[in-house]
């Protein structure tokens, strides 16, 4: 059988051109989110693949390798972690770390804000703007150049901002901004 068709994608870089960044924008993230990558990153360097390493070569050694599911998985599973090592260097690399906290106590929407609106329909809803690299959708998290946090972004509570969607303007109105309180240095406590 040919080399050609035993691979399983022909782009085994797809990863790294997700989440896109915009043309000429920065990367911006929280200090969480960049600790958070990090960690993920020398996990899979110093535990994961260690370990899936010693299981390829031990299933290498058992002989035939084209039936040997150890073997073959393996090998699949060094290539994606592989892949996301690659993307998550890349990304730390042009990573700009911005502390929300910085904004702590202000009205005005900037990055790493928490911001509740209320839309046309007469919705409310809360999003807290952070990285593209480190936004969880379900906790109510989006991406800084995401339309709705663009069309929020430099508004100040009580501002109403028109949000362009696929069925029209929507106005949202900005009913409230917070921003996690700063981080107390070392050795400073309140008690």
């Amino acid at each position: 059988m040919s080399k050609a068709f035993t691979r399983e994608s022909d782009s085994e870089d797809e990863e790294l051109s997700l989440p896109p960044l915009p043309v000429g924008g920065k990367n911006y993230i929280t200090p969480q989110g960049y600790e958070r990558l990090k960690t993920e990153l020398l996990a899979l360097i110093d535990e994961e693949r260690p370990r899936v390493v010693e299981i390829v070569h031990w299933a290498a050694s058992n002989g035939d390798r084209s039936e040997n599911g150890d073997y073959i998985y393996g090998k699949k599973r060094l290539r994606e972690i592989d892949r996301r090592i690659r993307f998550l260097t890349q990304r730390l690399e042009i990573a700009e770390i911005a502390d929300p906290s910085v904004h702590h106590g202000k009205d005005q929407v900037f990055f790493g804000a928490t911001v509740v609106y209320v839309d046309d329909a007469d919705v409310e809803r809360t999003v807290t703007i952070l990285g593209i690299d480190e936004v969880d959708t379900l906790q109510g998290q989006i991406s800084w150049v995401s339309p709705v946090a663009r069309t929020l972004l430099k508004s100040r509570v009580g501002d109403e901002v028109s949000l362009v969607t696929p069925h029209g303007v929507q106005v949202l109105q900005v009913l409230k901004v917070d921003y996690p309180e700063p981080a107390l240095p070392a050795g400073d406590h309140t008690d």
